[in-house]
């Protein structure tokens, strides 16, 4: 197909659109004088707008999301005195939609012809997804870290106030950090353990037994539930919950006290069930925490996707009261 030293020598207008459409780039043309661009038939298709031939900054600026739409405009006028080639990310809005877009092209107004300056338009949607993604996940583990240290540091602290001598501090402490690591087997299975289900209540016993002073459940926590199970991504869901709220408690609640007790109970309610955790016996409560830390916001939102349910929390004086809705079948995932 191609002779020569330059094969590109013998492309042709045809070679050039396949090549395109191949990269899935879109054209377009920006006019210095009027303001004005001119875009390929998937340049519209990538903006959601019927096709016309010309469209105006302004139009276009429309569908650019309003945090994006200031630093967009100031970045394509400083394209014009910054030499080299640019790039510029943002977002677009498509009904609720939202899609990525990166515009590329040469600054200084290099190559510009007829007042005209060209650049491509690509759709990076997949890949800014792709980062956040990978920002929360490190965030996550990052949160779940610090979450274990401090789980760690409470239960030292208040073995401690429970034991005889160092043997037998040694010894709770061990039982202590070894259920926390069965209660995260329990939620991440090996492999080839994958897709059992565990019942609730057994579920909430492992998670909750590295904070009961003396045998599970012998009085300092009380847990009455229902009987049902709960699927494997469910259990990963409903951990990251009951760990939020153990750390908070170990930290400043009522498991940061001797007599502090947990009552945790479930009822259903339709199709939902409701987890209510309830504290009392520790620190009296004064005014309304600001709950806006990482964790916070990750659980509130791991609650609404996994369980399309919802995270309350009623701060008395004599504890913190907080209910769980999950709907019954996303519990069973």
């Amino acid at each position: 197909m191609f002779a020569g030293d330059n094969p590109l020598q013998v492309w042709g207008p045809e070679h050039l659109r396949l090549a395109v459409d191949a990269a899935r780039v879109a054209l377009w043309s920006w006019n210095l004088d009027d303001d004005r661009f001119a875009m390929d038939r998937r340049g519209f298709d990538l903006w959601g707008l019927p096709w016309s031939e010309v469209v105006s900054f302004e139009q276009l600026s429309a569908h650019i999301h309003p945090a994006d739409r200031d630093r967009v405009r100031a970045g394509f006028t400083a394209t014009r005195s910054v030499a080299g080639s640019y790039e510029i990310d943002f977002r677009i809005l498509l009904g609720a939609d939202i899609r990525w877009i990166s515009a590329r092209g040469q600054g200084a107004d290099a190559g510009v012809v007829d007042r005209a300056m060209f650049g491509v338009f690509l759709d990076v949607t997949g890949r800014k997804q792709a980062e956040e993604g990978s920002e929360l996940l490190a965030g996550e583990m990052s949160h779940r870290v610090k979450n274990l240290l401090a789980i760690a540091a409470g239960l030292t602290e208040f073995t401690s106030r429970s034991s005889s001598s160092i043997e037998d501090m040694t010894r709770q402490l061990t039982q202590r950090l070894t259920s926390l690591g069965r209660a995260h087997d329990l939620v991440r299975p090996l492999p080839g353990e994958q897709g059992k289900a565990a019942l609730l209540g057994d579920l909430l016993a492992i998670l909750l037994s590295p904070y009961e002073d003396t045998a599970a459940f012998s009085g300092r926590l009380r847990v009455a539930v229902p009987r049902m199970g709960v699927g494997e991504r469910a259990a990963t869901t409903l951990a990251m919950v009951i760990h939020e709220l153990a750390t908070n408690s170990v930290k400043h609640g009522a498991l940061s006290s001797p007599e502090g007790i947990l009552d945790v109970s479930g009822r259903t309610e339709g199709d939902e069930v409701q987890l209510v955790w309830a504290e009392t016996g520790g620190p009296e409560i004064v005014g309304v925490p600001v709950m806006q830390g990482f964790g916070s916001r990750m659980i509130v939102r791991s609650v609404a996707t996994q369980f399309g349910g919802g995270l309350a929390y009623d701060w008395q004086p004599s504890g913190l009261v907080a209910t769980l809705t999950m709907r019954k079948d996303r519990l069973q995932c």
